[in-house]
């Protein structure tokens, strides 16, 4: 054994629905976001300084090794752990993506805001292509998943859109249907739910179905829906939602060189399903659009110490309308939630805990908001973890990281110059099994 861990202490402490304390709750402008109204979205203002991190899994919630990770014209492959970084690059402040491309998988693509010397965190879930069945191309027909969703192609209305010549073949209809209530939502969808409707202004979206659609040819060309031609979408609403889904609700499809979904035609509620004509295939969403505003947060423990990686939920109060994120490094997490609105702020562990460490409810109005820092007490529902990484020498590592697997999911924290580490992590139940690993980045070489 290469490296060893030393003087590890968690301190593993009880959680319980309580009151946290909450420092420097206030309402603000913050005067590095901009307030969205009806105003064309601005997509040109830049960042040079953002970074990006995270961690890519297969629907499995496996690491997935040497996925190719791409934000702000700059690359980066996953490790053994399914973790990727990338610091110090220029993006689209309002709309900057990341995204992840597996062979085999649709893309993996996330959107956030990003803030000068800012850096964000996420966990993205790719989704198999899975074919669903098989359609001719000149017949036309149908394809439907166990959920509900079905994919209708016209008669001769497909094309290779390499040279625009009508495809005469079988077509493989690769499709995924993602739940707007899904736990995994953050995880597995596109962009971060907010879209240009067909005036280019940006609109915070509440989502009712999406699905992910490819079709290829049978030498696994990439198809598209012929020029003049559209098919039918065909998508499940949660019974969960039902009662709440507009009669007619636009469609908007994710635009990958945006990183934000655009308004393109409507569907009809028709039992609890949205039927609606497109004109090509991506991913698309049934979607209510609405005014948004930029909130943001910081996480800490009662000591000041950040909380990374922990997932915030914000939701409608008396709705299933949410919006997710995960704090950074430093705690800090931000993104867009409803204007004028009650929101339920929650803090989970990860989204596999089904209570929350911290909740708060607050609301919004037409300008941004911040809650400052939101401490949690260590002895309510957190552990500190703290020690010192050393080599065979006993010397100190000094470039290196802890990785630590629990429950599902990794995390990583940083080692000092001398070889220290020191983060606190919110526990779902009175403790947590979790495996430490050192790696020394100098020497390649890990306990």
């Amino acid at each position: 054994m290469n490296k060893v861990l030393k003087k590890v202490f968690p301190k593993y402490i009880i959680p319980v629905f309580a009151i946290l304390v909450l420092f420097s709750c206030k309402k603000n402008v913050d005067e590095d976001r901009t307030v969205i109204t009806d105003l064309p979205a601005d997509l040109t203002t830049r960042v040079t300084t953002s970074s990006v991190s995270g961690f890519v899994t297969n629907e499995n919630d496996l690491a997935v090794i040497g996925a190719a990770v791409s934000v702000g014209g700059t690359s980066a492959t996953t490790d053994k752990y399914g973790f990727f970084e990338i610091k110090n690059v220029s993006v689209i402040k309002n709309a900057a993506a990341v995204t992840v491309t597996v062979p085999g998988y649709f893309k993996g693509i996330k959107t956030y805001i990003a803030g000068e010397n800012k850096s964000a965190f996420f966990r993205i879930k790719l989704i198999p292509k899975i074919n669903a069945g098989i359609i001719n191309a000149v017949a036309g027909g149908n394809v439907s998943t166990g959920n509900g969703l079905i994919i209708t192609l016209p008669a001769n209305g497909v094309m290779n859109p390499s040279n625009n010549a009508l495809y005469t073949g079988s077509v493989n209809v690769a499709v995924h249907w993602i739940n707007p209530i899904s736990t995994d939502l953050n995880q597995t969808m596109p962009g971060d739910l907010r879209g240009l409707n067909t005036a280019g202004s940006l609109k915070l979206l509440t989502s009712y179905g999406m699905a992910a659609v490819e079709l290829t040819g049978s030498s696994g060309e990439t198809l598209q829906i012929a020029t003049g031609k559209k098919a039918m979408l065909t998508m499940p609403v949660p019974v969960q939602m039902a009662g709440t889904a507009p009669a007619i609700i636009p469609l908007w499809y994710f635009d990958e060189i945006t990183g934000l979904w655009k308004e393109e035609g409507q569907a009809t509620k028709t039992g609890n399903t949205y039927v609606g004509e497109v004109s090509h295939f991506s991913f698309w969403n049934a979607d209510d659009p609405g005014y948004c505003v930029q909130f943001n947060c910081t996480v800490k423990d009662n000591a000041g110490n950040p909380i990374p990686y922990t997932m915030v939920k914000v939701t409608m109060v008396n709705t299933y309308s949410s919006a997710f994120g995960y704090t950074d490094s430093s705690g800090y997490v931000n993104g867009s939630v409803p204007d004028n609105a009650q929101l339920l702020l929650e803090i989970f562990a990860n989204n596999d805990c089904s209570t929350p460490i911290y909740t708060q409810q607050f609301s919004t109005n037409n300008t941004n908001i911040s809650l400052g820092i939101i401490a949690v007490d260590l002895n309510f529902g957190a552990a500190s973890v703290s020690g010192t990484v050393v080599n065979c020498n006993n010397n100190p590592v000094t470039n290196g990281y802890i990785m630590m697997w629990e429950n599902h999911h990794y995390y990583r924290y940083s080692l000092s110059n001398t070889g220290v580490y020191n983060f606190t992590i919110l526990l779902c139940g009175p403790s947590i099994n979790a495996n430490l690993i050192a790696e020394d980045l100098s020497t390649a070489q890990q306990s």
